[in-house]
């Protein structure tokens, strides 16, 4: 599994409504690019220094599938109007972790020592 982020700083003159915009044209992506598994993007909304303004974290089965996602038309129209409102877009890709802890149903997970441990 690919997990793909986004993160976006948006240009001073971009308007409410052009945000809106880019989320109802993110919206359509994972019905009509079959590839996406999981698919979710949103605006900051504790707006420190140091925050984008927009993030999108989507996942993929494979390099090949996320290839596909970025070559598809329906995500170029995307790309291009991030292309007139973003100051500055950041991007990262990474391959799921190979393993996932399991835990017993009995157990609550997050008062594990060993939650973020290979199991």
């Amino acid at each position: 599994m690919i997990t793909h982020v986004v993160m976006m700083k948006f240009k001073p003159e971009v308007t409410p409504e052009d945000i809106d915009e880019l989320s109802s044209l993110l919206e359509r992506l994972p019905d009509r690019i079959h590839e996406i598994q999981s698919y979710d993007f949103g605006r900051d909304i504790v707006r420190s220094d140091r925050s984008y303004d927009f993030a999108l974290v989507s996942v993929f089965a494979n390099l090949d599938t996320l290839k596909h996602y970025q070559t598809h038309p329906e995500h170029q129209v995307v790309v291009k109007k991030l292309g007139g409102m973003c100051a500055h877009l950041a991007a990262v890709d990474y391959e799921n972790a190979p393993y996932h802890q399991q835990f017993d149903a009995d157990i609550d997970p997050w008062k594990s020592r060993n939650l973020f441990q290979p199991s």
